[in-house]
């Protein structure tokens, strides 16, 4: 029954483009000097260790994951998804502690190593989230994973329980029920006093229906006990020991495994570091929430004032910005003003229809574009766009904007029938996609017994999470938190603080005693590699550092590239974690790569676009950022 039922969703998903969240990078015609903006790590070169020296599985680990029967996979043809791509459930112990009480159901999708004379074993990969879909990064990796790594490895990807094509976790009965509770959550962050209570409320109810309806489920989803179900897996694959891949959140899934089963890893490579630290908490930062911890809005922030940098340095002729005054003064005045007075503008193809753009919609769409490593050419577009906008709204007013401005003409109407195009197709594109969303959700709903009743990421995201991490007592007190991250991070800081708000530990008490808090500073018998990329908006460099110097078997690749993580951006990262995944061997110690995509290194065209002159070289993984809601970079 398992079988068919994900053989159906599969086919369905297929219909509705579950590969589309993949892009295409052109790499630059020349890449330039690395900067001196990188602080290498100064960690000890990996020692070549005696046997003993390395940790073992503790006692309670091998009890709970060895003692579990070896299940047997009955693969079957997906190919829809990718050439060749076999797809398979099994069923897991719900708690480790009981392997023989309640299961939940795992998919996972294999692609077979081209060359089985000559293979390794399985790579098991991971695309983050938490909720990302293991099935849809493996089913990618035709696309991403160099040749040679295809030629070596049969590719598995694991749906992690509760999520996606494995048994959903449900807080909610139905979609209607689930859309009200959460109505008040749909603002990037609350801004005024009115979302702030609504936004509250709706994570108040979130916690206490995950903390009910939700369970068991939602109090068994926590990372450790997916590293568990991820060892069983290797297991049945017949590897003795995990060879892995994980991106984004997967580094942490990575990381707790290798400190659970740390004589078990033969490779696990990570990019885009998440501070397991910082993660999953100690009893000294409780008092700060998870998502502010990590630092993912202090990267954000560091990764519009390099970009807002460049632009300046680069000059009107590559940056449109540039030709308007200083981009990071700009962009300040930007934001201060939207947070003000939203930008209400019609489409001048749609005129029904209004939109109103307020700063916290305006720093998510920044925080989008800057998950490419072309990134920066979308801000530069859009904020300047914006910018005319408010020019316009100021001149109509007989004022200017900025005000410290000499007083000059409006923009031309052309100008800004293009700015409000521009913009109007940005946020239809939005509406259209969560449009398109809600009506493939309702038909997957009244498809009886489909893997999909409704849309869970949500319960996915926000069950992991919160089963992981320590976490202040009161949503109440959340807004006094995002106030305290916007000082270092304006406005990067309160989207990543208010993510972790449903995960108040007075309405979210689905609890797993089982989940994984440490230490993280075990010795892998096989080295580890950290790839720490500087500019990441969504995983702070700083966490990349932070796993390289509490792993005494660990290698930091650092590079100088931009977008969320960095294998594909980058030939010299791409080429250094190929090589390790083959052969266990690690870069030398310090080693820093160049992005192959700079900002504004090409000149502006007759249209203020950049247009690259080489072909596309390769398509990046789809991999999710760590916030509720985030695709699949596209």
């Amino acid at each position: 029954m398992a079988h068919k039922r994900l053989g159906r969703a599969l086919g369905m998903a297929t219909a509705v483009g579950l590969l589309a969240g993949t892009a295409f990078i052109s790499p630059a015609n020349a890449a330039p000097p690395l900067t001196k903006e990188i602080t290498i790590l100064s960690a000890p070169a990996v020692q070549t260790a005696k046997k003993s020296t390395h940790n073992t599985t503790s006692k309670a680990e091998r009890k709970r994951v060895d003692g579990f029967k070896t299940p047997t996979p009955k693969w079957f043809n997906c190919s829809p998804l990718a050439p060749g791509a076999q797809c398979a459930t099994v069923k897991l112990p719900l708690d480790y502690d009981n392997p023989r009480g309640a299961k939940t159901e795992v998919a996972m999708l294999r692609i077979k190593a081209k060359n089985q004379k000559k293979r390794i074993g399985t790579l098991f990969v991971n695309p983050g989230g938490p909720g990302g879909s293991g099935i849809q990064i493996a089913a990618a990796a035709p696309d991403f994973l160099s040749p040679k790594v295809l030629d070596r490895f049969d590719v598995v990807g694991v749906d992690p329980r509760g999520t996606n094509f494995s048994d959903n976790v449900r807080c909610w009965k139905n979609l209607g029920v689930q859309g009200t509770a959460l109505d008040g959550m749909n603002v990037p962050y609350p801004d005024t006093a009115k979302e702030t209570r609504a936004f509250v409320k709706s994570s108040k109810a979130f916690g206490k229906a995950c903390s009910t309806t939700g369970k068991p489920l939602s109090a068994s989803m926590s990372t450790a006990e997916v590293a568990r179900d991820m060892d069983v897996l290797r297991r049945m694959v017949g590897d003795k020991q995990l060879t892995y891949l994980g991106f984004s959140y997967g580094s942490y899934l990575g990381t707790v495994y290798a400190n659970m089963f740390p004589d078990r890893v033969r490779a696990v490579a990570l990019d885009g570091v998440l501070d397991p630290v910082a993660w999953a908490g100690t009893s000294s930062t409780t008092g700060t929430p998870q998502t502010q911890r990590i630092k993912s809005g202090e990267g954000a922030e560091k990764a519009i004032r390099g970009i807002l940098s460049r632009c300046k340095k680069a000059g009107k002729d590559y940056c449109q910005l540039a030709g308007q005054g200083d981009p990071e003064k700009l962009y300040r005045t930007i934001m201060a003003e939207l947070k003000r007075s939203p930008l209400v503008f019609s489409d001048p193809d749609y005129p029904e229809y209004d939109y109103a753009l307020t700063a916290a919609a305006q720093t998510a769409s920044l925080l989008s574009y800057m998950y490419d490593p072309q990134g920066s050419t979308m801000v530069d577009g859009d904020l300047t766009f914006v910018l005319q906008m408010l020019q316009d709204r100021a001149a109509q007013k007989g004022t200017t904007f900025p005000k410290a401005a000499t007083k000059t003409k409006a923009p031309s109407k052309a100008k800004m029938t293009v700015a409000r195009k521009a913009l109007a197709k940005s946020m239809r594109a939005v509406e259209a996609e969560e449009k398109a969303a809600a009506k493939e959700t309702s038909r997957k709903a009244a498809a009886t017994g489909f893997a999909f009743p409704y849309d869970n990421s949500p319960e996915a995201f926000q069950s992991v999470l919160c089963t992981d991490s320590r976490n202040p007592a009161k949503a109440d007190n959340w807004s006094r938190y995002a106030a305290t991250a916007s000082i270092s991070a304006p406005g990067f800081g309160q989207l990543w603080t208010w993510a972790s708000a449903p995960c108040a530990s007075t309405t979210w008490k689905a609890k797993d005693e089982d989940s994984y808090k440490g230490p993280f500073t075990r010795r892998t018998k096989n080295p580890m590699l950290v790839v720490g990329n500087y500019w990441d908006p969504a995983t702070n460099y700083s966490g990349a550092q932070k796993v390289a110097t509490l792993m005494p078997n660990s290698r930091l690749l650092s590079s100088n590239s931009w977008g969320h993580t960095a294998y594909g951006t980058s030939k010299c990262v791409t080429d250094a974690m190929d090589r390790y995944l083959l052969t266990k061997q690690v870069p030398a110690v310090g080693k820093l790569c160049a992005g192959d995509v700079q900002p504004f290194t090409e000149k502006l065209d007759d249209f203020g676009d950049q247009r690259r002159k080489s072909s596309p070289d390769r398509q990046l993984p789809p991999v999710v950022p760590p916030l509720p809601g985030a695709l699949p970079r596209t």
